[in-house]
């Protein structure tokens, strides 16, 4: 017999509670969620869809791994620390196999980061995730997109274009089970939490990188009211980027491919280094440029302004 929805939730996303602040959670019509005194909520939201975000077919550890870790990067760009999680899940058919999977790899991150299921909805539909995730941060420490002043140096985490490239990758036929490991890049992002929590109170701006550096930069200089110098050179490529593509392709992909999930974040000047050397103790970073005076980027190679086509990915470009 086919489980029903009571039966989906009691099997695969109902847990004994972890968390002491979660006075009630999965079953009742709302949760009861205890907020830490004088700190401010944050609550973060992204829908996957089947076809636009995850191909038909991918594995359903992938689907539950991806949907919990947008929401958890977007808790990152703001230093804030994630709490509890809500899910709706729209399900064209009940299969049990893909469901534990998807159980399996939202479960293991959410663990991994503290983070508990306290409730949600599932109805019949097409294959539709959506998350949310509420957590919680000194309201005078939070990041934000809008602290970048003209002088302030401009870096970015780890190495984005990985994962665009391995969407290009699983686009051109490769087995969605790949071992290599840009395609594993794309299925499994790493949210990165270890260096909000650094960033928190010593960065002037921040944000994740969901929709192309470039892009993100620009809402980054608009939400600022400020410009950005962007040095083409200083880009960050991985060997393995680089070992499977040319520079131009690189580039590219580094500067409009989505799904990377790093942190895009300003330090002023006058910290700059002091406070490189010890964020690169958490991961990697690199500065690529600069904030100045105006409007929109400027890209430079070898100190000459270069035109740079694409600027990211929008759904209703």
């Amino acid at each position: 017999m086919a489980l029903g929805e009571f039966e989906i939730i009691e099997r695969f996303f109902t847990r004994p509670s972890r968390r002491r602040d979660v006075l009630l959670g999965v079953g009742d019509d709302a949760a009861l969620l205890e907020v830490p005194a004088g700190l401010a909520l944050v609550a973060a939201t992204d829908t996957l869809v089947e076809g636009r975000h995850f191909f038909a077919g991918a594995p359903g550890r992938s689907v539950g791994h991806q949907a919990l870790a947008v929401n958890l990067s977007d808790v990152a760009a703001m230093g804030a620390e994630p709490a509890w999680a809500l899910l709706s899940l729209s399900l064209p058919e009940v299969r049990e196999d893909w469901l534990r999977e998807f159980a399996l790899g939202f479960h293991t991150l959410a663990d991994a980061h503290g983070v508990e299921l306290v409730g949600g909805d599932t109805v019949r539909g097409p294959l539709v995730v959506t998350v949310q995730v509420l957590g919680y941060v000194d309201p005078a420490l939070a990041l934000r997109r809008s602290g970048a002043r003209a002088g302030d140096v401009l870096y970015v985490s780890g190495t984005p274009g990985e994962a665009a490239a391995g969407l290009e990758a699983l686009r051109a036929g490769d087995s969605i089970d790949s071992d290599d490991p840009l395609v594993r890049r794309h299925l499994y992002a790493t949210p990165r939490l270890e260096l909000g929590r650094a960033l928190r109170g010593r960065a002037s701006a921040a944000m994740d990188v969901s929709d192309g550096l470039l892009g993100d930069l620009g809402k980054l200089c608009v939400a600022s009211g400020v410009g950005a110098r962007l040095d083409l050179d200083a880009l960050p490529v991985s060997g393995r980027l680089a070992a499977a593509r040319g520079r131009e392709d690189c580039e590219h992909l580094v500067l409009t491919g989505g799904d990377d999930y790093e942190l895009l974040f300003t330090l002023p000047a006058t910290e700059a280094a002091r406070l490189e050397a010890e964020l690169v103790q958490v991961c990697a970073v690199t500065r690529i440029g600069d904030i100045e005076e105006g409007r929109g980027v400027r890209c430079e190679r070898d100190g000459l302004a270069v035109v740079v086509a694409g600027r990211g990915y929008d759904h209703f470009a």
